[in-house]
């Protein structure tokens, strides 16, 4: 990364006609004839939510917890922790209603 003498921005990679060159995102500062091999231009990708479906068809050993069902307005669930997004994120914590079985999830 390279920053910007006049301003202390973040000099971004442009294309143009003539070449590549870099332009402070701040201000008007620009460099001419950059080396096009120091310098690669990545577009963000937005990422998708999965939907997680899990099954289960023996009985729960899951702890238990006061959380009102939104299926049927029950008020104990089940629960437990996964890592769903990357490490660096908090984990995602899933109730499953002990009545009706609705599941559902809760982002801490």
């Amino acid at each position: 990364m390279k920053f910007c003498p006049k301003c202390g921005g973040l000099m971004l990679p442009r294309k143009t006609e003539k070449g590549l060159i870099l332009a402070c995102s701040r201000c008007d500062y620009v460099v001419k004839d950059v080396e096009a091999e120091d310098y690669r231009l990545v577009k963000k990708v937005e990422q998708k939510e999965e939907k997680v479906e899990i099954i289960e068809d023996e009985p729960t050993t899951l702890p238990t917890t006061h959380a009102r069902c939104p299926s049927c307005g029950h008020d104990k669930a089940n629960w437990w922790l996964r890592q769903t997004r990357g490490a660096d994120e908090p984990t995602t914590r899933f109730f499953r209603c002990v009545k009706c079985g609705h599941t559902w999830r809760e982002y801490t």
